[in-house]
Order: structure tokens, then sequence, then C-alpha cells
């Protein structure tokens, strides 16, 4: 987890084929692992930029390193990232906090918590 609350830029690559076009499924936790929900990865958005019709995998567990992108380190959770087609390029807001009601977008719950 993060501790800072500044709103941090990074360039952002399209997903592409990276799960080959395969259904997203949830994976099975083991007693072990932690299934209690997603953790903040910071108390703030990612301001990022977008490619009108590219698709994108957030991070929706908050344990990858490529925040706010999905690297796979979901597969230890019952939690899946959450694809979304950008319907207009240019930059947007994702939830840092994982909080979100508006997925994958921010709407300021980061405030709250």
């Amino acid at each position: 987890m993060r501790a800072s609350h500044k709103v941090r830029r990074i360039p952002v690559r399209p997903t592409g084929n990276r799960y080959g076009g395969a259904k997203l499924v949830q994976v099975a936790a083991t007693k072990e692992e932690d299934v209690s929900g997603a953790i903040p990865a910071q108390k703030a958005p990612y301001g990022v930029t977008v490619e009108a019709g590219k698709k994108y995998f957030w991070c929706a567990c908050g344990r990858s390193a490529s925040q706010p992108f999905c690297d796979g380190s979901h597969k230890t959770t019952a939690i899946t990232p959450l694809m979304f087609t950008a319907e207009k390029s240019g930059e947007v807001w994702l939830c840092g906090c994982k909080a979100t009601a508006g997925k994958p977008f921010c709407d300021g719950t980061h405030n709250k918590l």
C-alpha cells in the first residue's frame, strides 16, 4: 500500500492481446490467500491517457505493480480485473483506492477512507 496522496501520471500502453481474447475467469483462492477484498493501491486516482477503441484491464484487487492496470497479481485472490474500452482518446482518472462505485473511474470515494 502506498502512503503518498499525490496523483501519479503514468504512460499507458493498450493491453492488446495480453489475455489472448480469452474470457476472464475468477480464480478460487486457497485458505492462506486473502479473499477479503481489494486493497487500496493509493488514496488518490491515477491520471492516465487512453486511446479511443482500445481495451484496458483495470486492476480491481489493488495488488498489481503496474497500477492502475492489471499485471496478473489477482491470481492469488478471487478478484478479477475489469476490462473496459476507451470511448474517446484523452485523459481519464482511474480509481486507486479500489472502492469507487463507478469502476474503473474515480468517484471521490478515496476522500472518505
